[in-house]
């Protein structure tokens, strides 16, 4: 049997190459796999085994087993012994080795005596729609959500107050449960946290009476979310401990609103400015004025030099939206645009002809267009 081709290598291969086709394939085929061939596992296995170890490689590339020269052994690769060489073998189980593959099969080594105590509880995510007339001024509102709440009984501890505690049966007072794993590799000990005590090695002797041992229970909470002035559309407010409850007593997670600011048919945000659009008389344009500007304040009025241009944009500072958490304002953005009349009355179309006269222009077409 050629190790190469069992882990569909090359000759050439790296040693790093080597061993991610070894992962690939020793996870594929593991007996405790739901599609596990033990058959196939002890065969990549093996080649790993000699493709692994630079000496036997190099043997195995020499004579074509790693039994030596000329031959030998006779079983595995040619003389490595087959798959029962690896209990008690020189078998790497360290850092890199096959240690970490038994780290993907089992979640950890052997002896862990890992405890878990008090743990924050999970974070909350939620939406709300605001108009945006309340994103630019801001309010307080006040919504309801479902979520876990600490049981106010038992603070979290999930033992009926003055209960005392007693050694948990299931893991011994240790907070691991060990068992022990047949594997064509040998028996391997692996150990969890105990699932009766969470990892404390104690239960009390009796559950609290109101959330049964839980620590927690669910509960409808209304929650007043404060919206600031001149929030964006899309931002997220963050609440600190307004999430679900934590075990054993932990700290609450965190809750995240999510704004949705509805879009104005008049005004629109580009960051913490507001842009219009204000059409004007032609003649406003070539005489100038004073006109009325509709802000999200109010209304002010904005002078028009003589001679303006249609696509001219005029600020009007501080008459933006408010900069969050701050006593600045962006600035309104006004772009002119010149309306044309379409049609004129007599005395309207006499009064252009005259001044075209005074202005000596040759207007062939003066009896077309808005003089039709």
């Amino acid at each position: 049997m050629d190790p190469y081709k069992t882990l569909g290598v090359d000759k050439t291969a790296s040693e790093a190459e080597i061993k991610k086709a070894y992962r690939k394939f020793a996870l594929k085929y593991h007996p405790d796999k739901g599609e596990g061939n033990e058959g196939k596992f002890k065969e990549v296995t093996e080649a790993y085994e000699v493709l692994g170890d630079k000496q036997k490689r190099q043997q195995y590339d020499q004579f074509g087993n790693v039994g030596g020269a000329g031959g030998g052994g006779g079983q595995g690769f040619g003389g490595f012994g087959g798959f029962e060489g690896f209990q008690g073998g020189n078998v790497d189980f360290g850092s890199g080795g096959f240690g970490d593959i038994f780290e993907s099969f089992f979640g950890g080594g052997q002896g862990s005596t890992r405890r878990s105590g008090p743990t924050k509880g999970e974070d909350i995510e939620i939406v709300i729609q605001i108009s945006f007339k309340e994103s630019i001024s801001g309010f307080t509102r006040e919504t309801e959500i479902t979520r876990y709440e600490m049981c106010d009984h038992c603070k979290g501890k999930g033992a009926e107050p003055g209960s005392k505690l007693k050694t948990c049966a299931d893991c011994n007072g240790t907070g691991q449960q060990v068992r022990i794993q047949r594997t064509p590799l040998g028996q391997i000990q692996t150990s969890a946290v105990c699932s009766s005590c969470h990892g404390e090695g104690q239960i009390p002797e009796k559950k609290c009476t109101k959330c049964h041992g839980v620590g927690k229970h669910s509960a409808r909470s209304k929650i007043k979310i404060k919206i600031p002035a001149g929030i964006h559309d899309k931002a997220i407010i963050r609440l600190r401990e307004k999430g679900e409850a934590g075990d054993k007593g932990g700290p609450y997670g965190d809750l995240f609103v999510h704004i949705v600011v509805e879009p104005s048919k008049i005004f629109e945000r580009i960051g913490n400015d507001i842009n219009t659009v204000q059409k004007i008389h032609v003649l406003q344009a070539i005489m100038g004025d004073e006109i009325e500007i509709k802000t999200i304040y109010g209304h002010v009025v904005l002078k028009i030099p003589a001679g303006t241009e249609s696509g001219k944009v005029f600020r009007i500072k501080d008459e933006g939206t408010p900069v969050v958490n701050t006593d600045r304002k962006g600035d309104h953005h006004v772009k002119i645009i010149i309306d044309i009349p379409k049609k004129l009355s007599k005395k309207e179309k006499d009064l252009y002809e005259e001044l075209i006269n005074e202005s000596k222009l040759d207007i062939k077409a003066q009896n077309k267009g808005i003089f039709g």
